[in-house]
């Protein structure tokens, strides 16, 4: 497998994106991340507006057209999906592996 530069995505990063495969704004963004992680991650608004200018400089995801217009609304690109599924088949690698030396 050949690493990305964006790899390994951190847990938030990787949440993000996955929220992002439906055009949403920074609250839903953050009530999708709680309820894919199970509750288990929370983002800030200022942790999740950091987090959405770095992975738009990536061009990882981009801003689309809303209704409403007080809110910017975001979407995954397509290059932003190939590094999700990157890091996805990178996890999936780690498990495979530990399963096997752990099932020993």
């Amino acid at each position: 497998m050949n690493r990305d530069n964006h790899l390994p995505l951190t847990e938030t990063t990787y949440y993000v994106l996955l929220s992002l495969l439906e055009p949403a704004h920074g609250y839903v963004i953050m009530q999708k991340v709680e309820e894919l992680s199970d509750q288990q991650v929370k983002i800030a608004a200022g942790t999740l507006y950091g987090a959405i200018e770095n992975l738009l400089k990536q061009e990882l995801i981009q801003s689309v057209k809303s209704d409403d217009k007080r809110r910017k609304t975001y979407v995954i690109t397509e290059k932003g999906k190939e590094v999700l599924q990157l890091d996805y088949e990178r996890m999936k690698h780690i498990i495979r592996v530990t399963d096997q030396l752990w099932n020993k």
